[in-house]
């Protein structure tokens, strides 16, 4: 499985650790950047590991930012995606057994190197339960097209 990857500038540094944990493990990783700590906008970065998924590029992404959230809240906007800040080990393997999250949305601010590297292992290798999970996946899944 391939895995996308991306940050903006204030998840650089961590996004770069994790791709290194990620290849040292044998796991392929596709960059998308940003390729160094220079300011640039979050959103143009979750829309394309976002959409690397949806189009069945890449299998799962992780996202860095400052928190996670900026990350977690553009790559939410698009359809098919279920991205998920996660700052500890427990609600990584939730948002996939749970929620079959296909984003992981880190940050650099707030999660330390060797702690993101453990969530990002075992986010990797939680999987999804099904169940009664898939009907509330399902309610996601409608709410995309909801508008008021």
């Amino acid at each position: 499985m391939k895995i996308a990857i991306a940050s903006d500038h204030g998840g650089y540094r961590l996004k770069e650790a994790v791709k290194e944990h990620l290849i040292s493990s044998g796991i392929e990783v596709i960059d998308y950047g940003c390729h160094s700590k220079d300011s640039v906008d979050f959103p143009n970065y979750a829309k394309l590991v976002g959409e690397s998924i949806v189009k069945g590029e890449n299998g799962l992404g992780i996202l860095c930012c400052g928190t996670g959230i900026g990350m977690s809240i553009a790559a939410n906007k698009i359809k098919g995606i279920r991205a998920a800040v996660v700052g500890d080990v427990f609600s990584a393997k939730a948002t996939r057994e749970h929620n079959n999250s296909n984003i992981l949305c880190l940050g650099e601010r707030v999660t330390g190197e060797g702690l993101a590297c453990l969530i990002v292992d075992t986010w990797l290798n939680a999987e999804f339960l099904g169940g009664r999970h898939s009907n509330r996946i399902d309610g996601i899944t409608k709410l995309e097209s909801y508008s008021c």
